[in-house]
């Protein structure tokens, strides 16, 4: 074995730079003073770890009677997730499509409609739920619409970044053929990113049966609503078995469609 420089053998060594530190210095600072600033204190959780303790040991005693009730507006909360992750990545599909900068060279246009698309984003999923319950009033309806938008921002903003990471060599031979922009997206484009869209789809799904749930405690329909009865009248044995059958669906949603998934990017 020829005889190597220590100085090729030896790793190179990372310059330490003083702005690290000095980052490291804000983030524990800021720390600290968002603890005490919102008078955060792990010691009053642990005084009242009794209480947490009874209310658990009911929830886990569920009252399977509540079943017949409870299901059925489970089953309408993965209705209302089905519903506004479809109708929204649909939206998101053709949005995307306007916001890619390899699909629309105008910069004013991809500028203002990503402008708009980043402030629909901004939207909690609760808020949209609370301004769609004013509007439509408490039901699924309300909630399909929170999810619809909700799945927009989600969809949109992981879609037209795929979009513009394609092979740009389809396209250009699309073009060059004498092909318009409606056959370059048909041939060229589509083939590329569909298996991201309907990756990206199938994720959003995931997301909103829970976030459904949560809709429906603030009224915007689902099992969330009943949810929100049974803690409300602290019977806590009907909560125990709503959250165990949205465990199980849940837990089954998330299996299917991180399968399908994997499938399809293979």
């Amino acid at each position: 074995m020829p005889n190597l420089d220590p100085k090729l053998v030896e790793l190179p060594k990372k310059k330490f730079h003083y702005l690290n530190l000095v980052w490291l210095v804000v983030m524990v600072g800021g720390l600290f003073l968002s603890i005490n600033e919102t008078n955060t204190s792990l010691s009053a959780f642990f005084a009242n770890f009794g209480q947490f303790a009874e209310i658990f040991e009911q929830m886990a005693k569920p009252d399977w009677s509540y079943a017949a009730t409870a299901i059925p507006y489970l089953i309408e909360t993965i209705k209302m997730a089905i519903l506004g992750t479809v109708i929204g990545s649909a939206i998101a599909f053709v949005y995307s499509l306007l916001i890619a900068r390899n699909i629309i060279k105008n910069r004013v246009v991809t500028g203002v409609l990503r402008f708009i698309m980043n402030i629909i984003r901004t939207l909690p999923d609760l808020l949209l739920g609370a301004i769609f319950v004013a509007v439509v009033g408490i039901g699924p309806v309300a909630g399909i619409l929170a999810l619809t938008v909700f799945t927009f921002g989600v969809v949109v903003k992981l879609f037209y970044e795929a979009i513009e990471t394609i092979d740009e060599g389809p396209s250009e031979a699309v073009i060059a053929c004498g092909g318009n922009k409606l056959n370059m997206i048909s041939f060229a484009v589509l083939p590329q990113i569909l298996p991201y869209f309907v990756s990206y789809t199938l994720y959003a799904f995931e997301i909103n049966v829970r976030a459904s749930t949560v809709l429906g405690y603030i009224g915007a329909g689902g099992i969330g609503l009943y949810l929100k009865q049974t803690l409300d009248i602290f019977d806590y044995a009907k909560t125990g078995m709503i959250i165990i059958a949205i465990f199980v669906v849940v837990l089954i949603i998330d299996y299917v469609s991180s399968k399908a998934r994997e499938a399809l990017m293979k």
